[in-house]
């Protein structure tokens, strides 16, 4: 019987000639990652188990983003101390509250490779999938453990194939994919699993867009979501990394808990209604829905191609008065991309505002709060109650374009009515 991703990977990382799902396996790590409500807690668990030094200190990528820069005294502590962690253990790649989400930010800088295990305290570590990895999120405990050891206990998930074929309609984009594909599968149907995205579609969507479908895999309770790594993969690494790669591909007759196909030639933007990400629904089903705020950004949809879009369909447009936009680019580099293409400008000149690139919007940190009764439209991962702001409040997800064409109009609108 063949191999998933999932099974090959890790049993490369635990020095197994195979490993099959279910199995517990003691895996070497590539990459540990850090964000900044994080990392404090897994440094006291490591000198907790009585260790002073981290195991290897190029692997270690803590990174600044959750509340950056800092908005409270506590934030502001918590700040300091991972610096003077990071100049005491001699850290070499560490990423400051300028730098950006650190979902975005590591593949950036090219710390994640095609076969890589990647381990991050952060749930949407599953992210870097997109790139042929596996990578999952922990607790701070169990990044403690690998900060001191380079090794974590994990079990073999279980893989489920998304099979998506066909063209995408104008304007629905991998959001809607991802969305769709919750609606299907459920909120908990993917428990402990992982998720291998294949099919034209997969292969004709860009590498923003893979990580957009990783990035939710968790939202379906999967402990991965990857893509096979492939030519776009390659040319987006090469200018990253050393440009060496040891790809892993799933085998043809590779064993599946199950296989879900998610039709897309006449798919609608897809809306995820409140409380719940598999509460979702075409558009048609809800458009009309008065909104209060958009909000564009995230580790799901703050990359430039996500603003590209909006900017298309806001262009020579204007906000509506009874409704916000805030838009939070993913990185440093992406705001700088945007900038130089004049995608700021457009948006500003719409009414937007913009906010540094962080999480702060995302999980209801220190920008962008919804207050009691309001209405909020997100490019994001999460709509359970409080997400953002009040837990009185309900949180809409969606694609940009429809972000952004929801907030021309001041409720949910179909992008490809003001086309």
């Amino acid at each position: 019987m063949g191999k998933t991703i999932s099974e090959k990977i890790l049993a490369r990382a635990s020095g197994l000639e195979e490993a099959s799902a279910g199995e517990i396996v003691k895996a070497r790590v590539d990459v540990a990652m850090m964000p900044d409500l994080t990392t404090i807690l897994a440094v006291k668990a490591m000198k907790a188990m009585g260790r002073e030094k981290v195991w290897d200190n190029t692997k270690i990528v803590p990174i600044l983003d959750h509340v950056a820069p800092a908005s409270t005294l506590m934030a502001a502590t918590i700040h300091r101390d991972i610096r003077a962690f990071v100049k005491e253990q001699e850290i070499t790649n560490f990423y400051d509250v300028e730098s950006g989400v650190c979902h975005q930010v590591l593949p950036e800088k090219g710390h994640v490779k095609p076969g890589y295990l990647v381990i991050g305290a952060d749930s949407h570590t599953c992210t870097h999938g997109a790139f042929g990895a596996f990578a999952t999120g922990v607790g701070s405990t169990d990044m403690g453990a690998i900060l001191a050891t380079g090794k974590i206990w994990l079990r073999v998930p279980e893989t489920i194939k998304v099979q998506v074929d066909g063209a995408l309609p104008e304007l629905v984009a991998p959001k809607d994919v991802i969305l769709k594909t919750a609606g299907l599968i459920g909120a908990d149907g993917a428990t402990y699993n992982a998720l291998e995205f294949h099919g034209d579609t997969i292969s004709d969507m860009s590498v923003s867009g893979r990580m957009t479908l990783c990035n939710m895999a968790i939202e379906l309770g999967g402990k991965a979501g990857i893509v096979e790594p492939d030519e776009k993969t390659y040319a987006y690494l090469m200018e990253r990394t050393d440009g060496v790669f040891d790809p892993v591909f799933a085998d043809e007759d590779a064993s599946y808990r199950m296989v879900q196909a998610v039709p897309v030639d006449d798919l609608e933007p897809q809306i995820a209604c409140p409380h719940k990400v598999d509460n979702v629904k075409p558009i048609s089903e809800v458009a009309g829905t008065a909104i209060n705020q958009s909000f564009i950004g995230s580790c799901t949809n703050g990359r430039l191609e996500d603003l590209q879009v909006a900017a298309s369909i806001l262009k020579g447009k204007k906000i509506n008065p009874d409704t916000r936009l805030l838009v939070v680019p993913a990185s440093h580099e992406v705001y700088l991309d945007a900038l130089e293409a004049g995608i700021i400008k457009t948006l500003v000149e719409a009414g937007a505002m913009f906010s540094n690139p962080s999480c702060g919007a995302c999980f209801g940190g220190h920008i962008g709060l919804l207050a009691p009764g309001e209405v909020g439209l997100t490019t994001s991962n999460r709509n359970f109650q409080g997400r953002q702001g009040s837990p009185e409040a309900f949180v809409y997800l969606s694609s940009p374009a429809v972000a952004a064409a929801s907030a021309v109009t001041g409720v949910i609108t179909d992008p490809r009515d003001l086309r």
